[in-house]
């Protein structure tokens, strides 16, 4: 065998005794002196011994006094340790557990932060890239724990942000409709594309995929030479949204790809600052999240992308409502 390869299974075997190292935990340490460990961890930012701390925690004494902040503990570890299946299987666990546990809405909150970020690597964090392409799938179970949280609690401490990343995956949501018509488009599938634009504009109002859609129904409609459709979806185009740019001078241009909004290196680093945000603490810890977490979750707040709004509840819908989809009154 030659130098180099002995070189390259000493170091796979270098590899794989360190990543089977795991930290050996006392047996003599009580309790509290487990939760103290796993506090001062947790103030290291080493949230992998803290795992491994706050496991030996539950499973050793699980009636105790710490077992419930252990637990609530450890879905913090998880998130925070980029293990965002692992930190929702553990707020699954505990909201079975203790369904009416005082601070159960923290594990509806973190189960949706880690499906906001589930499907986000380094380069989606870091980048600029176009999560709009991406698939929908995480983006719609955050949607849904939150709505959960929303619903359960609505006058929780983490309902006004769940309220705005919502607002922000609606739109995430219907920017991918609208590409999935675009693609349509693309493959003379008309019929589809008039339908995925009629989609948007129904059940995305108050985004702004909205005018996108309105743009797929006029192009999928003419090509169908079903032109009063087509006629009135660029009356609606034309009144809401006369700047679109499938609209020159008036005219309507057919286009293939979906307008974005212009967004510079500054306002995608939000959105990513947005994606990384880290869960506030528990309401009654008296840890270090109380100390460090909240000061970072107010300056993720202030950080929130520009499209992010809070949008107020629609009274009942008038006659121009329903025959405009909504978009006037």
């Amino acid at each position: 065998m030659s130098l180099k390869h002995l070189l390259l299974v000493g170091l796979l075997a270098f590899v794989a005794a360190c990543s089977s190292n795991k930290p050996v935990i006392d047996e003599s340490l009580s309790e509290s002196e487990l939760y103290r460990k796993a506090q001062t961890d947790l103030d290291a930012n080493n949230y992998g011994p803290a795992i491994e701390t706050l496991r030996a925690l539950e499973s050793r004494y699980p009636f105790g006094r710490y077992a419930d902040q252990a637990q609530l503990e450890l879905i913090y570890a998880y998130y925070q340790n980029l293990e965002p299946e692992a930190a929702t299987a553990s707020a699954d666990r505990f909201i079975r557990l203790h369904p009416q546990h005082p601070n159960v809405d923290y594990a509806y909150y973190v189960r949706g932060l880690a499906s906001f970020t589930r499907d986000q690597g380094i380069f989606e964090r870091f980048l600029p890239l176009d999560m709009t392409r991406r698939d929908p799938g995480a983006a719609r179970d955050s949607f849904n724990d939150f709505a959960q949280l929303i619903n359960r609690y609505p006058n929780s401490q983490y309902a006004p942000d769940a309220r705005l990343r919502m607002v922000y995956l609606r739109n995430l949501l219907a920017d991918y409709d609208a590409h999935v018509g675009h693609y349509y488009l693309k493959r003379g599938a008309y019929l589809a594309a008039a339908n995925r634009g009629r989609y948007i504009v129904e059940n995305y109002q108050q985004t702004p995929a909205v005018g996108n859609g309105l743009a797929l129904m006029v192009a999928g409609y003419d090509r169908l030479a079903m032109h009063d459709l087509a006629d009135s979806a660029l009356e609606t185009l034309k009144l809401n949204y006369p700047d679109h740019p499938a609209l020159v001078k008036g005219e309507f241009k057919h286009h293939v790809e979906p307008s974005q909004p212009e967004m510079n290196w500054m306002e995608s680093m939000s959105v990513s600052a947005l994606d990384a945000v880290t869960a506030p603490p528990p309401r009654t810890a008296q840890t270090q999240m109380e100390r460090q977490m909240d000061r970072e979750y107010q300056d993720a707040v202030a950080a929130l992308p520009r499209e992010v709004r809070v949008h107020g509840e629609e009274g009942r819908r008038s006659f121009w409502n329903r025959i405009t989809f909504g978009l006037i009154d």
